[in-house]
C-alpha cells in the first residue's frame, strides 16, 4: 500500500520520529524508511511536482517513498505518481490507512506528484 501527500505548505520530520505519528492531520504523509520513519514531507493540497514546484520536498529526488500515511478527513484517497503532472501512477492509499509500498520488489518508489483522488 502507498500514496502521497499534498501540501498547503510541505513539512519535514527528522529521521528517526515516532513512527506514524508526526503525520499532521488532514495531510499525506511520506517517509523514506519503513512503517512511518525517516524523513516526512507532507501536504494537505495536491502537487504535481514535488522537485519544482511551489512546495519542494527536499529528498524526494534522491531518496525512494517507503511508506505513507493519508491522514486527510475529507475521505478522499490519494494517488502518487512517479512523475511530474501525475504522470506515471503507482497507487492510491484510502483515507485513514498507512502502509508500506510493496510495488518496485519492496524498494519503494522515487515519487514526484500526487493528487487527492483515485
Amino acid at each position: 500500500m502507498a500514496g502521497l501527500i499534498t501540501p498547503s505548505s510541505a513539512q519535514a520530520a527528522a529521521a528517526g520520529s515516532e513512527a506514524w505519528s508526526d503525520c499532521p492531520s488532514q495531510h499525506v504523509c511520506f517517509y523514506t524508511g519503513d512503517n512511518g520513519t525517516g524523513d516526512m514531507c507532507a501536504w494537505s493540497q495536491d502537487d504535481d511536482d514535488w522537485w519544482s514546484g511551489a512546495i519542494v520536498c527536499s529528498w524526494a529526488s534522491r531518496t525512494r517513498v517507503q511508506s505513507v500515511r493519508n491522514r486527510g478527513t475529507s475521505g478522499a484517497p490519494v494517488s502518487y505518481y512517479t512523475g511530474a503532472k501525475l504522470s506515471g501512477r503507482v497507487g492510491c492509499i484510502a483515507s485513514g490507512t498507512q502502509g508500506n509500498l510493496v510495488g518496485n520488489g519492496g524498494a519503494g518508489y522515487y515519487l514526484r506528484s500526487h493528487t487527492w483522488k483515485c
